[in-house]
């Protein structure tokens, strides 16, 4: 199988996962895998829930928005991924979400807290960088990186009036920190409904989490988790559809 291949079989099973963890929001949001000759990066094609992607579903849009390979439009907010990509050699892969209880959290303005393992791999800093620069459509270079620059070298950015973006050095890390993020923040606005929180860990023990509770291995068994139950559910889902024509975000 060629590289190619490999990234169109990854994005259609990252997909997958987010549409199983309750991350899809109709057509929007997207995920993005690093093209390995630097020609810009591989994301599902305009007009594709998160549960409908296939590998024939996936297009190569350069750094100027053009779409190199593959049938389909490209997503209005491509530069989410090239921009971040740009400045972040490290990262392999992107994830943009709407996801509800993120969005929901973003607007409080209240630090995140590691109230259970799922916030861990976001408080290597004291708090989860914000991006509050416009909750409009990342659309142009300029917004993409004034993106990059919020996020810095931090795992996660969130977007107040808007939903979040992680990152990751491959699409299982990336995918996993995005269901980890939506869970982190919907365990804190349960605590903060219920009058608190009052406990959290401590930085030694967020230390700790990072290298044990999330290490590679661990990403890969939630990401692997995710696909499978994608896949027990594929026969519910249609095999073919006509590309839509439309451009979105």
């Amino acid at each position: 199988m060629s590289d190619i291949e490999d990234i169109g079989t990854g994005l259609t099973e990252a997909h997958g996962a987010l549409a199983v963890a309750g991350l899809g929001d109709m057509v929007w949001g997207h995920v993005s895998s690093r093209d390995p000759d630097g020609r810009g990066v591989w994301m599902k094609a305009a007009g594709w829930g998160f549960e409908e992607v296939t590998p024939e579903r996936v297009v190569l849009v350069s750094p100027g928005g053009e779409v190199l390979a593959g049938t389909g439009r490209r997503h209005i907010e491509y530069p989410i991924h090239t921009r971040t990509m740009a400045a972040r050699l490290d990262v392999g892969a992107v994830v943009h979400s709407h996801g509800e209880a993120a969005a929901t959290f973003a607007s409080l303005e209240v630090p995140l807290r590691a109230l259970n393992h799922a916030a861990a791999p976001f408080l290597e800093q004291t708090d989860i960088p914000r991006y509050t620069d416009s909750g409009d459509l990342i659309r142009t270079d300029d917004l993409g990186d004034g993106l990059a620059r919020a996020l810095g070298d931090a795992a996660g950015v969130l977007i107040p009036g808007h939903g979040f973006v992680v990152v990751g050095p491959t699409i299982a890390i990336a995918v996993m920190r995005a269901t980890l993020l939506e869970t982190a923040c919907r365990v804190q606005l349960s605590a903060l409904a219920a009058g608190g929180p009052r406990r959290w860990s401590d930085e030694a023990e967020l230390e700790s989490k990072r290298h044990t509770v999330w290490n590679p291995e661990q990403y890969q068994a939630g990401f692997d988790y995710l696909v499978r139950q994608a896949r027990n559910g594929a026969s519910s889902r249609t095999a073919s559809f006509p590309m839509q024509p439309q451009e979105t975000r």
